[in-house]
């Protein structure tokens, strides 16, 4: 917390408005669409919530097919499932560890073929990153299928000068407590087209209709945020930059350390935009360094550092198992290599130097004496 998070949650409660809803959300929404220079934005429950009902905008449902990133947290996909839908998971590309363009090419290539065509696609930007989102969204214009950009993990970073989660028709940030900025949890949809925005609203507040009485026409959702968590989230907004500038640093001083650490390859920065760094990851090369990931991962345990493997593709998950799945080339995928190889540093904003080092300084002794296991 930056400290003016707590001035706004007095506020609210000085003025008994807590939830739900109430001027804080209002203020948030309007704050965070002015941020990023949309439209409008609607403040929800989590950005799994916001993937959810951006899956209803696109009038996704039973039988119907989403492509969606492989290389992400399960929250992506799990609200196809919450629909009816199937996913069909494409690969990433090495540039930006993010959806690749020529897999997707492929993917809609045989849909069209078997008249399989998506309702829509859900790209993520990963780890700090857009994706690259110019071929993409060409891509999708091509074949008239609308995008969704999961830029949970994105917020404040840019993509050719724009700000990631703007690219696609309707783009999703999270809140949750990992993020770069946090509402304890909490999640938010934006868009430009302000009607959508309004049946978001909608939807989230249990589709209740305007009546006098309790009426309700749709099926609705408790997705809203509440008036307290928005307050913390008006507070966080003010210090993104701060946040981002913090992580970008740990990052360098990480790159600087291991800048001549043979086997190890950190997350490309792609030239089309800036990314947060809102985690530090890397690839590890047992073949040059001498350990593997896994091993690197149980010396940093033993020294009570908390550190984590690459996300696990969503087409390797036990619950996704039987769905298609298209590689970044036919002899190469590379979701499967990053979680294979791939480590997460620690990364959190408040993360001092001392520690740092101390991270640093256990990875340099496990590469000059390798420890084999616990």
């Amino acid at each position: 917390m930056s400290g003016t998070e707590l001035e706004l949650i007095t506020e609210a409660f000085k003025s008994n408005w807590v939830a739900p809803l109430g001027p804080h959300v209002d203020a948030f929404e309007r704050e965070l669409a002015s941020y990023v220079g949309v439209k409008g934005a609607a403040a929800l429950s989590s950005g799994t919530a916001a993937i959810h009902l951006a899956l209803r905008l696109l009038d996704v449902g039973p039988g119907d097919v989403v492509f969606c990133s492989t290389l992400t947290f399960i929250a992506s996909a799990n609200p196809i499932l919450y629909q009816g839908a199937k996913p069909v998971f494409i690969d990433s590309e090495p540039t930006s560890w993010n959806m690749s363009p020529a897999a997707l090419e492929r993917a809609f290539i045989d849909a069209q073929k078997t008249g399989t065509m998506p309702k829509g696609v859900v790209i993520v930007d990963i780890y700090g990153q857009s994706a690259d989102m110019a071929p993409l969204l060409s891509i999708c214009n091509r074949y008239g299928v609308p995008v969704i950009e999961d830029a949970a993990e994105s917020l404040g970073a840019t993509y050719q000068g724009k700000p990631s989660g703007t690219l696609g028709g309707i783009g999703v940030y999270s809140f949750n407590g990992n993020k770069i900025i946090t509402t304890a949890g909490g999640g938010m949809l934006v868009s430009n087209n302000p009607e959508a925005l309004e049946k978001v609203r909608f939807w989230s507040t249990q589709s209740r209709d305007p009546a006098r009485h309790y009426q309700h026409s749709e099926v609705g959702y408790n997705y809203r945020l509440s008036n307290v968590l928005a307050a913390i989230g008006r507070g966080q907004l003010r210090v993104l930059e701060e946040r981002v500038k913090a992580r970008r640093a740990i990052f360098e001083r990480y790159a600087e350390a291991f800048s001549n650490t043979d086997g190890f390859d950190f997350m490309p920065e792609a030239p089309f935009g800036t990314s947060t760094r809102w985690l530090t990851t890397l690839t590890v090369s047992p073949e040059r360094c001498g350990l593997t990931a896994a091993q690197l991962l149980d010396v940093l345990s033993v020294q009570h550092i908390e550190a984590r493997p690459v996300w696990k593709p969503l087409h390797l998950q036990p619950l996704f198992n039987g769905y298609n799945y298209y590689p970044h080339d036919l002899n190469n995928s590379v979701s499967d290599s990053l979680f294979e190889r791939g480590l997460c540093l620690p990364s959190g904003s408040s993360l001092t130097e001392g520690e740092q080092n101390r991270v640093i300084e256990c990875i340099k002794t496990a590469l000059r004496f390798p420890y084999r296991g616990r």
